[in-house]
């Protein structure tokens, strides 16, 4: 595991995580990479009118809570090797399109609405590691491979160093909670190897499936008693086939079950990768963004300080999400040109100027 190896996507050679500076960067790495994916997954899923097209929020909004516990999760992975996680907006907040931090710059980001674009995104951003891939802590091809670089650092680094000095984190940081709403997931602390390994399990099988390859993520669908859950990536292809999976499906024979359903009339033509440029400042479309990006950038400010000591601050941060979808939908329901409407557009809001 020790030797460096050629990336599969023609990138420089992966070099391992051999120091406990190098983990706790990685580890920073991966908050920045779940962040990154949850402004598309906010846009697709509010773009959505969940009256007419209650399978897709249902997936979309699922996969978005998932996401917040893997945010969470890597918070809890950081803290405990003595790390401090970090939400500056400054560093979170990069025009769209961009791509994922430290990942592959083929893939991506995109604010769009729900539909194909979006689809097709959200399967590239989830789509399992091939068998045998090598594990990649920079320009990573999948999320996979990324956090297995991460889970060899973590066993050679208990190995070389014991586990004691790589646990040195204090517990009172952790992060604990769950069943989410939405989800099976569960989000717990991370206070030795055993549980380290068992967050990047979590991690991974939601995303991409268990076992690699499997369609399932070990988690039971709370939705639906009689079935277990499908992991990001195969909660996409239902969506983008028009049927879920049921026991005895599997990757190679596609979803044969029920079918889910689509109302493409029932989804805000929201234009793409919107920014507060387009519009002049005290515009009513450019201030309803401003006032979004004011509540996002006091969603992350909850978020830091709930992942560096103040644990009950997630209740406040969740309170905030629910301010943040109404004005969302709120610009969603605003006429922007061309048969598009308006959206929000995720964007740095300066310290001096936040409220």
């Amino acid at each position: 595991m020790d030797e460096m190896h050629e990336s599969s996507n023609g990138q420089r050679p992966a070099t391992p995580i051999s120091t406990l500076e190098g983990l706790r960067e990685h580890l920073q790495w991966a908050i920045e990479l779940e962040h990154a994916t949850l402004p598309p997954y906010l846009v697709a899923l509010y773009s959505l009118d969940p009256a007419r097209n209650p399978d897709a929020a249902q997936a979309i909004g699922s996969v978005f809570v998932e996401e917040m516990i893997h945010l969470a999760l890597a918070a809890n992975l950081l803290n405990s090797v003595g790390g401090q996680p970090s939400l500056d907006p400054a560093a979170l907040l990069q025009p769209h399109p961009r791509p994922l931090p430290h990942g592959d710059r083929s893939l991506q980001m995109s604010l769009v609405p729900f539909g194909k674009e979006a689809l097709e995104m959200f399967l590239r951003l989830e789509q399992p590691a091939l068998p045998g891939a090598p594990a990649e802590g920079d320009d990573y091809e999948t999320i996979g491979q990324f956090y297995d670089a991460i889970e060899l650092g973590l066993r050679r680094l208990c190995a070389e160093l014991g586990e004691q000095v790589v646990f040195s984190g204090d517990p009172a940081r952790q992060v604990t909670g769950g069943p989410f709403a939405h989800t099976g997931g569960q989000l717990a602390a991370v206070t030795d190897l055993q549980s380290a390994l068992a967050a990047l399990e979590e991690i991974v099988e939601q995303g991409e499936g268990t076992a690699r390859g499997a369609v399932w993520d070990g988690d039971h669908d709370i939705f639906h008693p009689d079935r277990d859950e499908v992991s990001h990536y195969y909660r996409f292809q239902e969506l983008k086939f028009g049927r879920r999976y049921v026991r005895g499906d599997t990757p190679q024979s596609g979803p044969t079950g029920d079918v889910v359903a689509l109302d493409l009339a029932g989804i805000q033509p929201m234009g793409a990768n919107p920014r507060l440029a387009d519009h002049p400042e005290g515009s009513p479309v450019r201030t309803a963004q401003e006032e979004f990006n004011q509540t996002y950038a006091m969603l992350l400010q909850q978020l830091e300080q709930a992942f560096n000591g103040s644990p009950a601050m997630l209740g406040a941060a969740t309170g905030t999400m629910y301010a943040l979808k109404a004005q969302a939908q709120g610009l969603m329901q605003m006429p922007d040109g061309n048969g598009t409407t308006a959206g929000p557009t995720f964007e740095y809001v300066a310290p001096a100027t936040r409220s």
